[in-house]
C-alpha cells in the first residue's frame, strides 16, 4: 500500500514495505533538523521513546547493534486505534520547518527509502511502534525480525510525550523535567554568534527555515488546579513579563532586563510578538493554552511550562546563564588588560580619544616619537593646528631643498595667507608627478625610522627620497581637518 496525500508542492508517502536499518547502541533517531542541538536522551521519555529536542526523537531498539526492520507512513490524522500485534507504541511532536523527515541509526546509518521523507511543514506528531524487541544476548535465528513502525500526522498544537501502549516489560525512566527545562530556556536565549562582522551573513539553512508558516499553540494538561504565574521570569540578559488580563489569563512577552549580566548584552529578543496563556478546566481536569507562539519555539516552551506548573518560583537556568556570565566577564576583563597593553606600546601610553584613532597611522608614527607632544596638538583650538601644520609644512621643505623652488613656495604663500593651495595641489597624483619630474627639484635619500616589529623591514629602517617626505607635509595642507594636517 502506497498512502498518497498533497502538501504544497511536494507529495507525502508512506513507505512501502519494511526497509533495513542499521541501528547502534540500541537506537535509532527520527529527526527533522539536521545538526539541531539536543538534549541528553535520558530526560524526557519512556522505554521506547526520548524527546531529544524540537526536531528530534530517539528510538529505543533490543538489537544493540546490527539491524531492524523499519517503515514510515505520513497520514492525514492519527489513526483511532492501535494495531494489534505491537508491543509499545509512544509518541511526540516535532517541529519540522522543511517537511523533510529523516530516520538514521544512532551514527548515522541509513537508506534511501527512510532519509529525506516528505512530511507536511509546522508541526508533526510522530507516533513510535514495536515489536519483536529481543535483545541480542539473548535472541536466535528463529526469532521474528525487529520492527519499527514510525507514523507521523500534521498538527497544530505542541502536546507533551507520551505513552500510547506500554511494553510489559519496560523499565521505568526517571523524567529530569528541571533538566529540560533549563535545556529550554538557554535554547531560547543562546548567546549571539562570534562571526566577525566583516564577513557576510551565513545564508538560512533551508532545514530550519519558518517562512510562511502560521503561529502554534503550546498545550498542557493537568489533573489538578494550578495557579498560573505572573511577574517576571528572569532569563539572563532578558526576561519574561507575565501579566494578568483576568482570572485565568495572562500574556508572555519578551523584553530587555533591566540589569543584564553579560558583559555584551544580548538584545534580540526571542519574539517581538506577545503570546497569550490561557488556564481552562473541564471534566478531565486543567488545560493550559499558550497561543500564538512561534513554532521553533514550542517544544521549548512546552518543556518550560512543565516544570513552572510543577515548581513555581524555580528557574534553574540562572545558574547556568549566571556561571557563563562569570566567564565572559573573566574573558572580557583578560582582552581589556591585553588591549590596554598594546596600546600602551602602539600609543606610547594610555589610548586616546576616538577621533586621534581615526586618524590612524599618523596619530601613531608620533606617538611613538614623541606621545606628549602628539597630546599637546590634540589640545590646540583649529586655528593654533593649522599653524603648526604651516610651520611643519615650511620646515621639512626647507630643510629638504624645497622652500625656494617657484610652484613650491606659492603653495605656501596661500597656505600662510589662509588661500587655498593652487594647482596641481587639488590633485594630489598630479602634485606628486610633477615633484619627481621637475628637474629643479633635489634627490636625496634619507633613512625612515619604522616600527621594529614590522615583517620584512630590515633594522635601521629603510631608504627613502627625502623630498617626498618633506613634499607630503604641504600637501597635507589641503586637508579640512586641521588635525590631521598638523600631525601629517
Amino acid at each position: 500500500m502506497d498512502d498518497r496525500h498533497e502538501a504544497g508542492d511536494r507529495t507525502l508517502a508512506a513507505v512501502s514495505g519494511w526497509e533495513r536499518l542499521f541501528v547502534d547502541y540500541n537506537q535509532y533517531n527520527v529527526y527533522t533538523v539536521p545538526g539541531a542541538s539536543r538534549l541528553d536522551i535520558y530526560w524526557l521519555g519512556d522505554d521506547l521513546l526520548h524527546v531529544g529536542g524540537p526536531s528530534l526523537l530517539t528510538g529505543f531498539c533490543g538489537e544493540h547493534t546490527g539491524w531492524i526492520q523499519a517503515r514510515v507512513r505520513v497520514l492525514p490524522a492519527p489513526a483511532t486505534r492501535v494495531d494489534d500485534g505491537w508491543d509499545a507504541v509512544s509518541e511526540a511532536t516535532l517541529w519540522c520547518p522543511s517537511g523533510r523527515l529523516f530516520i538514521t541509526g544512532l551514527l548515522g546509518g541509513s537508506t534511501d527509502a527512510l532519509t529525506d521523507l516528505a512530511v507536511p511543514r509546522g508541526l508533526i506528531r510522530v507516533r513510535l511502534h514495536a515489536r519483536n524487541r529481543i535483545h541480542e544476548s539473548v535472541r536466535t535465528d528463529g526469532d521474528p525480525p525487529e520492527q519499527h513502525e514510525i507514523h507521523a500526522w500534521a498538527v497544530s498544537a505542541e502536546t507533551s510525550w507520551r505513552t500510547v501502549l506500554a511494553d510489559p516489560n519496560a523499565r521505568a525512566w526517571q523524567q529530569q523535567p528541571t533538566k529540560a527545562a533549563e535545556w529550554a530556556m538557554l535554547s531560547l536565549v543562546p548567546r549571539p554568534s562570534e562571526r566577525p562582522d566583516i564577513l557576510p551573513p551565513l545564508p538560512i539553512d533551508p532545514f530550519d527555515d519558518d517562512t510562511g508558516l502560521s503561529r502554534v499553540t503550546v498545550v498542557r494538561h493537568l489533573p489538578a488546579p494550578v495557579e498560573l504565574p505572573t511577574g517576571v521570569l528572569p532569563a539572563g540578559d532578558l526576561q519574561v513579563r507575565l501579566e494578568r488580563l483576568d482570572g485565568q489569563t495572562v500574556t508572555w512577552s519578551w523584553e530587555r532586563a533591566n540589569e543584564p549580566i553579560f558583559p555584551k548584552p544580548l538584545t534580540m529578543l526571542p519574539d517581538e510578538q506577545p503570546s497569550t496563556v490561557r488556564l481552562t478546566s473541564g471534566p478531565d481536569g486543567f488545560t493550559l493554552w499558550h497561543e500564538g507562539v512561534r513554532g521553533r519555539h514550542a517544544a521549548a516552551l512546552g518543556m518550560l511550562w512543565d516544570h513552572l506548573l510543577d515548581a513555581p518560583g524555580s528557574f534553574p537556568w540562572m545558574d547556568t546563564l549566571r556561571a557563563q556570565a562569570a566567564e565572559a566577564t573573566k574573558l572580557a576583563e583578560k582582552y581589556r588588560r591585553l588591549q590596554a597593553e598594546r596600546d600602551a606600546e602602539t600609543w606610547g601610553g594610555p589610548p586616546p580619544p576616538e577621533h586621534l584613532r581615526r586618524t590612524y597611522c599618523r596619530a601613531q608614527q608620533l606617538a611613538r616619537i614623541d606621545r606628549p607632544l602628539l597630546d599637546r596638538i590634540d589640545a590646540l583650538p583649529a586655528a593654533r593646528q593649522r599653524e603648526v601644520a604651516r610651520w611643519a609644512a615650511r620646515r621639512a621643505l626647507r630643510v629638504a631643498g624645497l622652500e625656494q623652488i617657484g610652484w613650491i613656495a606659492e603653495a605656501i604663500t596661500a597656505a600662510d595667507a589662509d588661500r587655498p593651495l593652487p594647482p596641481p595641489f587639488t590633485d594630489h597624483s598630479a602634485a606628486f608627478q610633477r615633484l619627481m619630474s621637475d628637474p629643479e627639484v633635489p634627490h636625496t635619500t634619507v633613512a625612515l625610522d619604522t616600527d621594529p616589529n614590522t615583517i620584512g623591514v630590515p633594522p635601521g629602517g629603510i631608504n627613502i627620497l627625502q623630498q617626498s617626505v618633506a613634499f607630503a607635509a604641504l600637501t597635507a595642507l589641503a586637508n579640512g581637518n586641521p588635525l590631521a594636517s598638523a600631525l601629517q
